[in-house]
């Protein structure tokens, strides 16, 4: 195993207030990556990392002197998902192409972070534009299983303590499946919550920005900088309303999952939540393919003006879905993607009626697979990214082979703040002892 603790939170909280030393931090954290990544390879390979760290420590230890006026995430290392531009970096969107191709300005969330005092660390591998290509990644769990994708590197990083912070993007479920996998938090919030400019994109219509954290304090903290307007309210002072989406959607997930799940009910409820068991998502395999099809034709469109020269650059199971997509026809197109909103008014006004503060139901359809060349199934997170529904993985129990298993949480459109908060008060009640 080669997991390792890397609270964000707390490490920034040190950082800020000079308890601990900036240098020593880089210091000891380039010593975990000597030690850690050549077996997790997380991470596209920087020969000069540790001088290039060195100089933005001392640029940022220059701009804030005085600990009272250091910003929120003074000294965080933060993973980028190589599909995101970032100012110093090539982005090869875990591909064979020129990068030049899609070169561009640096994206905007990764502006944001970097103005809020991270660190880049580096870029962190993907699969080949955010599909299911795989990079080299392995889970920090257990190398011989995948880390889950398309965001493997930066859910590895975080789980194998390399950083306490990472971006990553969900067209799937590519931030709740790798953070149940390598068992830490990853965030999904609502629909361009976090600004997309500046991203390889892949579906415009479904392509959301993400977040890996350690632990549901860490993830507040970063959600407060990188998403549009956060603004928390307090929560109401009772136990969560959890709904469970009874049916076909529900039943994608593996026996020892849903045993898991069930058992993760049985403590909330012990400990104060309500759940309600509600007929949900009936039509799931044919949304699964209108989700595919949305998706693959909007892909075949960001490659219009690549695919044609570099046909033979691009791996299997890309050109596939490419070749998909050019069957989509533009009306079509429009249909699929008008189809988002009309889900996440269905969704929402079953919480409606039946009282629900969240959805609840399993993160991933089991563990992590074992070997790398498939990075899992995401059909379990897939109907709240076509509705553009904030979700967390929140990790939660662990499978008979000691890999990581997690509770997935979903809220209203727009309520990414009370989706965390209420996060927060379910992972207290899951650990009381």
């Amino acid at each position: 195993m080669f997991t390792n603790p890397a609270p964000l939170a707390q490490t920034v909280d040190e950082l800020r207030g000079g308890r601990h030393s900036l240098s020593l931090y880089l210091e000891q954290q380039m010593m975990r990556l000597e030690q850690v990544e050549p077996h997790v390879q997380a991470l596209l390979p920087e020969p000069e990392r540790a001088v290039r760290l060195a100089a933005d420590a001392a640029a940022l230890r220059a701009r804030f002197p005085l600990p009272a006026a250091r910003p929120p995430l003074y000294g965080a290392l933060l993973g980028i998902k190589d599909i995101f531009h970032a100012d110093g970096f090539v982005t090869y969107a875990g591909s064979a192409l020129p990068p030049e191709l899609f070169a561009g300005p640096e994206a905007i969330c990764v502006t944001r972070l970097r103005d809020a005092g991270a660190l880049i660390l580096g870029k962190t591998v993907t699969t080949e534009f955010a599909y299911f290509e795989p990079g080299p990644t392995r889970n920090p769990h257990n190398l011989l299983h995948t880390p889950g994708g398309s965001s493997s590197g930066s859910a590895a990083a975080v789980a194998a303590g390399l950083c306490p912070l990472a971006l990553g993007t969900q067209t799937i479920g590519s931030v709740i499946r790798p953070a149940a996998y390598c068992g830490v938090v990853g965030f999904k919030p609502t629909y361009d919550r976090i600004p997309t400019p500046g991203l390889v994109y892949f579906s415009r219509t479904v392509d959301h920005v993400g977040l890996f954290t350690q632990d549901v304090a860490g993830m507040m903290l970063a959600a407060s900088v990188a998403c549009d307007g956060w603004s928390p309210d307090p929560l109401p002072d009772r136990g969560p309303v959890l709904g469970v989406p009874d049916g076909p959607y529900l039943h994608q997930a593996e026996p020892e999952a849903l045993a898991e799940f069930e058992k993760q009910l049985l403590i909330l409820q012990a400990r104060g939540a309500t759940i309600k068991r509600v007929p949900a998502l009936e039509d799931i395999e044919a949304l699964n393919a209108l989700h595919r099809r949305l998706a693959f034709g909007e892909f075949a469109r960001e490659h219009a003006a690549f695919y044609p020269a570099h046909q033979e650059l691009y791996r299997p199971r890309t050109v596939e879905i490419i070749e998909i997509g050019l069957t989509v026809g533009d009306d079509e197109l429009a249909e699929l993607g008008e189809s988002c909103v009309t889900r996440r008014v269905q969704l929402e006004a079953t919480m409606e009626r039946a009282g629900l503060d969240l959805w609840a139901c399993p993160a991933a359809p089991g563990p992590a697979p074992r070997g790398i060349e498939s990075t899992g199934d995401p059909n379990m997170n897939l109907p709240w990214t076509h509705a553009g529904m904030p979700a967390i993985t929140l990790p939660a129990g662990v499978s008979q082979n000691d890999l990581p298993l997690g509770l997935q949480l979903v809220a209203r459109y727009g309520e990414d703040e009370a989706l965390l908060a209420w996060t927060q008060r379910i992972g207290e009640m899951m650990g009381e002892g």
